[in-house]
């Protein structure tokens, strides 16, 4: 067991890495083409994820020197009391102890979710997906030099380049002690780790969002949360993939037509439900399980429900646990709405686009759980702990 290191060599390798990854970001973006150029997928949404260029470096850089000045998550008092006997009874944070996360494309999580790691006490081992594998091993061998340039181990940062088959074998018969494991991708790869792992899984689950469009909403705003949740960037998971709306809507058909319109600049295929049906520029899905679909791409369905309440019970039906908002003037619609509907993140008169830990003030963000033990939504640095108890006595001895 290698001990804890202080705040200070913790922040002092964190910013050793953002000179590091800055100074070598045209190796970093020489070895990632490498890795797009042997991609042999035409899912968009994995190339997105895959890609690294000068902004993402840029932003890589930024997550780092942010984690380094957030305060310390362990040793947090949560907890005190005194015992009539004397006894002095706390309950602090403590790191969770080795933290695997295994990840698909998406060279960035190297960074992010490691530092995050790191920061919060813990000892990593990283098992990036084959398709980034140049990127990956450029970035770790940073890490190594930042933690090497700090005196400290390299062992806090492991890199494990398995196959499927050896990265099964060791799930299920760990070489080492694991404490906890992120899996951070699409449901093949979540069901795989879960299925296979003997120790505690972390979910950041699908995406799946809804909008729900009032009668009661204004509807340049329905317009424009719409667009931006659903194509700005479709490989996110905080992307919107259905839109319900009202149907006493005012001017319901003419908005409904410019939608379509403007998602077709995007070059968005829309699906309607059967109450839609036949709407210009669209097809009707094929079935209902459409509903339960995470799409990552430029496809969204557009369906119909009486009220309020129908829109909460088809979210809580179908919607992946991630987001959901609504779109209206009523405040206590609004507070119904976001009390009822059983997300991590509920949003009133806002794009779902935001569910993520930089934009919530988190500095970053390990993953985006949708369980709800042991922290729902965005997971931050403060999050990423388990705690202790500390018992001080004198002799005390229980009757």
């Amino acid at each position: 067991m290698i001990k804890t290191l202080s705040l200070a060599k913790r922040n002092a390798v964190l910013k050793r890495m953002a000179e590091l990854v800055q100074q070598e970001e045209s190796i970093l973006i020489s070895a990632n083409e490498k890795d797009l150029n042997s991609f042999e997928s035409a899912d968009i949404a994995m190339i997105d994820r895959l890609k690294v260029d000068k902004d993402k470096v840029r932003e890589m850089v930024s997550s780092l020197k942010k984690l380094a000045a957030l305060a310390d998550p362990l040793h947090v008092e949560r907890f005190q009391f005194t015992h009539d006997n004397g006894l002095e009874i706390s309950n602090k944070t403590a790191p969770f102890g080795t933290i695997m996360i295994i990840y698909e494309s998406r060279p960035d999580v190297t960074i992010e979710a490691a530092g995050i790691a790191f920061k919060s006490g813990n000892k990593i081992l990283l098992k990036g997906g084959k398709e980034s594998l140049n990127s990956n091993l450029v970035l770790v061998n940073l890490w190594h030099k930042a933690l090497e340039s700090c005196d400290c181990s390299e062992d806090w940062i492991t890199y494990l380049n398995y196959s499927r088959t050896e990265t099964q074998q060791f799930l299920e018969k760990p070489t080492q002690k694991l404490d906890l494991i992120v899996p951070r991708g699409g449901e093949r790869l979540i069901a795989f780790v879960k299925q296979h792992a003997q120790c505690p899984v972390i979910v950041s689950g699908r995406g799946n969002n809804f909008v729900y469009v009032s009668h009661e909403a204004d509807l340049q705003m329905a317009l424009d949360v719409i667009i931006n949740a659903k194509t700005t960037k479709i490989s996110a998971c905080n992307a919107v993939d259905k839109v319900i709306i009202s149907r006493d809507l005012p001017r319901k058909m003419e908005f409904l037509n410019h939608l379509v319109k403007t998602l077709k600049k995007y070059d968005v295929a829309i699906l309607t439900d059967t109450k839609l049906a036949g709407l210009d520029g669209t097809s009707q899905m094929e079935n209902e399980s459409v509903w339960y679909e995470e799409f990552l791409d430029y496809k969204i369905v557009i369906g119909q429900v009486p009220d309020v309440d129908e829109a909460i019970q088809l979210i809580n039906t179908y919607g992946g646990g991630h987001s959901a908002a609504i779109i209206t003037k009523d405040e206590e619609e609004a507070d119904t709405f976001m009390q009822s509907v059983d997300t991590a993140a509920v949003y009133h008169n806002a794009s779902t686009r935001f569910t993520d830990g930089g934009q919530f003030g988190l500095g970053g963000e390990l993953a985006i759980s949708t369980d709800k033990l042991h922290q729902r939504g965005p997971i931050g640095l403060q999050h990423l702990v388990t705690n202790k108890w500390y018992v001080k006595g004198n002799g005390q001895v229980r009757s």
